[in-house]
């Protein structure tokens, strides 16, 4: 089965997915891109993900041409595509409709640094990328492009989107910004949350890049 690894950690992590909670029923995406190949696995579109098994992933170019699979991929393709084109060194997309990451994207407000896991994306703040129809070019477009330098961006009234070097580190990116989101709307509702400093940030960037166990 062509990039049967890929397709295997796709399935696996839809089921976690799921099972945390950042996406309801059928909602949200993932995929791994193997550049060696230049294609691309991804998530089939509204299936169980408890249901979903490694041949049910769908490989695919990064121009939207079914390679291998017999289910209909993700209606979310592009907007994974783009993330491969435009963002060296991506290898992972994840798009999740996670209750408090959701709840701020239908505000249109971005993720602030509430709480130092917010660097985990890589950058100060989170943005929200303009509104753009489901599956569409345009949506794809403006992910893209309010994404910037950061592996994380909402998605106006949609959800979240973030991307990393691997399927583990895009989710566990995902995780984390479900989890200062939360912590974004709790502190909103008793009092106005204070912002770390970017010089406080730069603190914890600087502390990140030795952080877990050495490779």
């Amino acid at each position: 089965m062509l990039m049967a690894k890929e397709r295997q950690e796709v399935a696996d992590f839809g089921r976690k997915m799921s099972s945390q909670g950042l996406s309801k029923g059928t909602s949200g995406n993932l995929s791994v891109y193997n550049a060696e190949v230049g294609y691309m696995a991804i998530s089939p579109s509204g299936m169980d993900y408890s249901a979903t098994e490694a041949a049910d992933v769908v490989v695919m170019t990064l121009d939207g041409e079914i390679v291998s699979g017999a289910r209909k991929p993700s209606s979310e393709h592009a907007l994974h595509a783009i993330f491969y084109k435009n963002k060296l060194g991506v290898r992972a997309v994840v798009h999740a409709h996670a209750t408090f990451c959701t709840t701020f994207a239908c505000l249109c407000m971005p993720l602030c640094a509430v709480h130092y896991e917010i660097a985990s994306a890589g950058i100060y703040e989170v943005p929200c990328a303009e509104y753009a129809t489901f599956g569409t070019p345009e949506l794809a477009a403006n992910a893209v492009k309010a994404c910037g330098n950061g592996n994380a961006v909402l998605l106006a009234s949609h959800g979240l989107v973030t991307c990393g070097s691997s399927l583990a580190a895009a989710f566990a990116t995902a995780v984390s910004m479900e989890f200062v989101a939360e912590i974004q709307w709790r502190a909103m509702c008793v009092g106005k949350p204070v912002i770390l400093s970017e010089k406080q940030m730069k603190g914890v960037f600087d502390c990140f890049r030795s952080y877990g166990q050495p490779k």
